[in-house]
C-alpha cells in the first residue's frame, strides 16, 4: 500500500501551508491558494488517518523499537476517523505483546474494541488476544466461551481462521485441560495478531 514517509509528509505540509500564505502575501491570494490546499489536504489525511501504515510494515520487519517510535508519530489519535481509533490502540497492543508486557497489552486491546474497530477481522484478532493473555493469567475455564463468541463474527482473514481452528483442536484434545505452551504459540500468543495481517486481500481501511 502506497503511503507518504512522514517526515516527507511533514515537510510538504509546512511547505505548503507556509509557502502558500508567503505567496499570498507577495503577490496575491490566488498565487498561494493552490499551495495551501496541497498542505491543508496532507494535514487532514494526517489527522484522519495517522501513521498506523507505516507502523504496521515497521512491524512486519520485527523493527519494533522503531514501530513504536513511528506510531508515537501520531500525536491526536482522538482525531483518527471511526475505526482507526480502534486500529491505533490494537496496534499499540500489538507491540507490548512483542514485549511481553501482558497488563498494557490487556487495557490496550480493550480500549481498542471500545473505540471501535473496522472489521470483524480485526474485532476477532483483538479477542484472539484478549484469550491469549487470559489463558497467561491462568483463567483456561473462559477460553471455550471466548472462542464462541468469536466464532459468531464473520472472519475472512486465513492466518486467524487458521489460528481459531487450531485452538478448536486444542481443545477438542485437551479436554478441559490447561491450555500448553504450544496451544498459546498458536493462538498468536508471541507476535500478536496485526490489522491487516494474513493472506486474504479482504477489503479494508486504507491507513496511513
Amino acid at each position: 500500500m502506497f503511503s507518504i514517509n512522514i517526515y516527507l509528509r511533514f515537510a510538504l505540509i509546512a511547505a505548503g501551508i507556509v509557502g502558500g500564505i508567503a505567496l499570498s502575501a507577495a503577490y496575491g491570494f490566488w498565487y498561494g491558494f493552490p499551495f495551501i490546499l496541497v498542505g491543508l489536504f496532507l494535514l487532514a489525511g494526517y489527522l484522519m488517518l495517522g501513521t498506523i501504515v507505516s507502523t504496521n510494515q515497521l512491524l512486519g520487519q520485527m523493527r519494533i523499537e522503531e514501530a513504536e517510535q513511528r506510531l508515537n508519530m501520531t500525536y491526536f489519535p482522538n482525531l483518527l476517523l471511526v475505526g482507526y481509533k480502534g486500529v491505533f490502540y490494537m496496534t499499540k497492543a500489538t507491540i507490548a505483546m512483542q514485549r511481553k508486557e501482558w497488563g498494557p497489552a490487556e487495557s490496550l486491546l480493550k480500549t481498542a474494541l471500545a473505540k471501535g474497530l473496522p472489521s470483524d477481522n480485526e474485532r476477532g484478532g483483538a479477542m484472539l488476544q484478549l484469550m491469549v493473555i487470559g489463558a497467561q493469567k491462568g483463567n483456561h475455564n473462559a477460553v471455550p466461551a471466548q472462542l464462541a463468541e468469536i466464532k459468531k463474527l464473520n472472519i475472512t482473514d486465513a492466518s486467524l481462521k487458521a489460528q481459531i481452528k487450531e485452538i478448536e483442536g486444542q481443545l477438542k484434545l485437551a479436554k478441559g485441560n490447561p491450555m500448553n505452551p504450544s496451544t498459546m504459540a498458536m493462538m498468536g500468543g508471541r507476535n500478536g495478531f496485526r490489522p491487516g495481517g494474513g493472506s486474504s486481500k479482504r477489503s479494508r481501511p486504507r491507513v496511513r
